[in-house]
């Protein structure tokens, strides 16, 4: 992911996380049932944890940069849009298919940690 569109994605993944919670405290609160405003929270939380890592590892990226550090960055992106998209989703829709979806989201977010972790043994001192 080239450098400039990785901010962008970032700054992008931000603007949602803040938009999705901020409709879920005041456009779902009791419109929708309460498991599916929890989900709806979750995708959220998840969104917000990971959109600050994808953020710290920019910053670490602009100082060290390291192989693996690209590739957490897409593992990221990518299980934000299923895992929290797929929520987010099955929340507004109802439609329960959509969450199979969710599993390979968190997969995808987990394998973000272990492409980080790779990353940064390879980019120790000494």
């Amino acid at each position: 992911m080239p450098y400039r569109l990785a901010w962008v994605a970032v700054a992008l993944s931000g603007f949602v996380m803040v938009l999705a919670g901020a409709f879920a405290a005041h456009g779902l609160e009791g419109r929708v049932p309460e498991r599916l405003l929890e989900a709806f929270e979750t995708g959220v939380r998840y969104q917000a944890w990971h959109t600050l890592a994808m953020l710290a590892v920019l910053v670490w990226r602009q100082a060290v940069p390291a192989q693996g550090q690209g590739l957490a960055l897409w593992l990221w992106g990518g299980g934000i849009v299923l895992f929290s998209g797929s929520l987010y989703l099955l929340t507004l829709t109802g439609i329960r298919g959509l969450g199979m979806i969710t599993p390979f989201g968190g997969l995808l977010l987990m394998a973000g940690w272990l492409a980080l972790a790779i990353s940064a043994w390879k980019a120790r001192s000494g």
